[in-house]
């Protein structure tokens, strides 16, 4: 206590500084004409006026959500006895997000009396799910954060497909997804303040509760406390927190997440001092994050949202707190479905005649809106389909193969390209290509994708090898990279353009407009490493078996490990090239292979490419035809069934 005491004045000086550095940016003022103005003094010219309704309450917001950011943080993880908690891992971020967005596109005349209840209820509602996911006994472990990752991905596959079905409707949220503190004027800050109120009931109660918890349930039963209602009331509270918080700024990622563990690093012990801290910590960061973002835009021709750069800095923190030493709790349980012994002779000509019959659904069954007729098409509409039929097989198979590699490569049945970054890779390359440098997003090659995923690919083997490539250290690079993206995602889409509409349309991972030749293109691309992988499946038999084991029987395993993962990384920058991001898909065909029975390598490369390809081909044309003329992205859908997918597993592997 005595140490983190001592942190107080160094902190409060360093806050004072923030500051007093942020109101220098971009203001003509002098320091005594800014403190006089502070002080009651009259604003009389323009640069009077900027600083009093655009310059203050930016910062007095800064310094509010900056705050609750860190105090809810802190709450959290203080609740789950979880490093790692925050809004941002418990996917309650995610939950607020879609609830606002549902809101604005369907209950409009709701938007402005009733905004942050429905963020609350969308919070609530997604960390109840993630709480039934991993368990009440996981809360302490990275079970749970897994769990709030994939809730991350699936309600953000839902507003993503809400957005694209009523853009008219919903282009006045993309501001709230990038987490933006500008103001104009004081009334958002009149809005927030009292809402904010109830955090110092927090400061008041909630120390001795969670003094009490952490003697464990039994211990705070034995003492008097009713947990389980305890827990639920605290959550609440910190929840309608950040409903409020990113009702007003938008959604700002990593604060809850960094502060308490910087203030636990600090020396706070009690949780009294800890939520004190991990406040004045939020409040400071949130400030000098927000100040080198009006740096940043300065110096560039777009405003840099606050929300995009506390993701540029908290990011590289998560990565970092993946390189800490994993406790027994933090191990991932995956309990697979039951598989079959050995691999029947029918499987094999029932996926492909599974594939042929969705080629020909595709091709020949059609719908106008009302009625559904079998015709053949006219040159035209084939000239339509085929691109997409193309693209939707060779997609489903390349990540089928990329996912069945790095499964049998690093022994993690939770490997897949999306779910460890390395198809986040490329998209982070092609979208920052499209937000800093001006390109077509479907223009940019794979070569520039290819290096996005080799990159993240290259992280990935060097952070993974301290843990033996541990699911619990691979997920959180996962997670932050994630994070990451979505943050320069939502930076394009807060730019208001038409390019915005198109980067969001590319990251569903639609076919809609795949061309034929770059359907060839990927066509030809995979069928080139399906046949590699292939010709190497003794490669993965042997690695399969243990690395000393290869090299006893004469493998090269640097060389063949290097090989196959840049196969990997390739097909994920073809994939992702051509028609976006297509999640899961890596992670549910090659466990749908074992379950059938393909359990050696080069069987389990060819029955996993036939699931792939049918799971692609399926969802491409539910999404084209079930609200016709309206589409649903092929990889929204895949996203919905592969997560629910993974969900189950997670609960399967709670079971255990």
């Amino acid at each position: 206590m005595t140490r983190s005491l001592s942190f107080f004045p160094i902190l409060l000086l360093a806050l004072l500084s923030a500051v007093v550095a942020s109101l220098q940016i971009g203001s003509d003022l002098s320091l005594s004409r800014q403190l006089a103005i502070v002080t009651g003094t009259q604003a009389e010219e323009f640069a009077d006026i900027m600083f009093s309704y655009a310059q203050l309450p930016r910062l007095v917001m800064a310094l509010m959500v900056g705050a609750m950011l860190g105090l809810v943080g802190s709450l959290m993880q203080q609740l789950t006895q979880n490093a790692l908690t925050s809004p941002l891992t418990l996917g309650t971020s995610s939950g607020a997000w879609l609830a606002l967005i549902i809101v604005n596109v369907w209950f409009p005349e709701l938007v402005g009396d009733h905004s942050a209840l429905a963020a609350m209820a969308g919070a609530m509602l997604s960390l109840f799910l993630v709480i039934f996911i991993a368990g009440p006994k996981n809360m302490t472990g990275l079970p749970l954060v897994l769990s709030g990752m994939v809730v991350n991905i699936l309600l953000g596959s839902v507003a993503s497909a809400i957005i694209l079905l009523n853009a008219e409707y919903a282009k006045n949220v993309f501001i709230w997804g990038a987490g933006d503190l500008t103001q104009n004027g004081w009334e958002s800050v009149q809005w927030l303040l009292p809402r904010l109120s109830v955090s110092l009931l927090l400061l008041v109660f909630a120390p001795r509760i969670l003094t009490l918890m952490r003697l464990g349930h039994q211990g705070a039963a034995a003492r008097g406390l009713n947990v389980v209602p305890a827990f639920i009331v605290l959550m609440a509270v910190g929840l309608w927190l950040v409903a409020a918080s990113i009702t007003a700024v938008g959604v700002i990622s990593f604060i809850g997440l960094l502060t308490p563990n910087i203030a636990r690093a600090l020396g706070a012990r009690t949780p009294r001092f800890e939520l004190i801290m991990s406040a004045l910590l939020g409040a400071l960061l949130l400030v000098a994050t927000d100040a080198a973002a009006q740096l940043l835009s300065q110096l560039t021709v777009d405003a840099i949202p606050s929300g995009t750069t506390a993701a540029a800095i908290g990011a590289p923190a998560l990565l970092w707190f993946s390189r800490r030493k994993m406790k027994a709790q933090d191990q991932v349980s995956i309990k697979l479905p039951p598989s079959r012994d050995r691999l029947s002779a029918l499987i094999l000509p029932a996926l492909m005649l599974i594939v042929a019959g969705m080629l020909c659904l595709t091709a020949v069954f059609v719908t106008d809106g009302h009625s559904w007729h079998v015709a053949m098409p006219t040159a035209y509409q084939w000239e339509l389909r085929w691109p997409r039929m193309l693209t939707a097989l060779s997609a489903g198979v390349g990540l089928a193969i990329a996912g069945t590699v790095l499964q049998r490569l690093i022994y993690n049945p939770l490997a897949s390209p999306d779910i460890l970054g390395i198809s986040a890779g490329a998209t982070f390359a092609l979208v920052g290509a499209s937000v800093f440098l001006g390109m077509n997003i479907f223009a940019v090659g794979s070569v520039l994708a290819f290096a996005g995923s080799m990159l993240v690919l290259a992280v990935l083997l060097v952070l993974g090898r301290r843990h033996q490539f541990a699911p619990s250290s691979l997920i959180l690079i996962g997670i932050a990279l994630t994070a990451l993206i979505d943050a320069l995602v939502q930076f394009a889409l807060a730019k208001g353009t038409q390019d915005s509409y198109s980067i969001l349309t590319w990251l569903a991972g639609s076919t809609y407009r795949v061309t034929e030749g770059k359907a060839l293109f990927l066509f030809v691309g995979v069928a080139a490493l399906f046949v590699f992988t292939l010709s190497t499946s003794r490669w993965l038999t042997l690695i399969s078996a243990g690395r000393q084991f290869a090299a006893a029987r004469g493998l090269n395993v640097p060389v063949s490990s290097a090989l196959l993962l840049g196969a990997v990384a390739l097909l994920c920058a073809l994939v992702t090239a051509t028609m976006g991001p297509v999640a899961f898909v890596g992670l549910l065909a090659p466990h749908m292979a074992v379950m059938l029975g393909a359990k050696q390598a080069r069987e389990q490369l060819i029955v996993a490419s036939l699931v792939g390809a049918s799971v692609m081909l399926i969802a491409d044309w539910v999404g084209q035809t079930v609200l016709f003329p309206a589409q649903i992205a092929a990889g929204t859908l895949v996203s919905v069934i592969g997560g629910s997918y993974f969900l189950f597993l997670l609960i399967r592997g709670r079971s255990r």
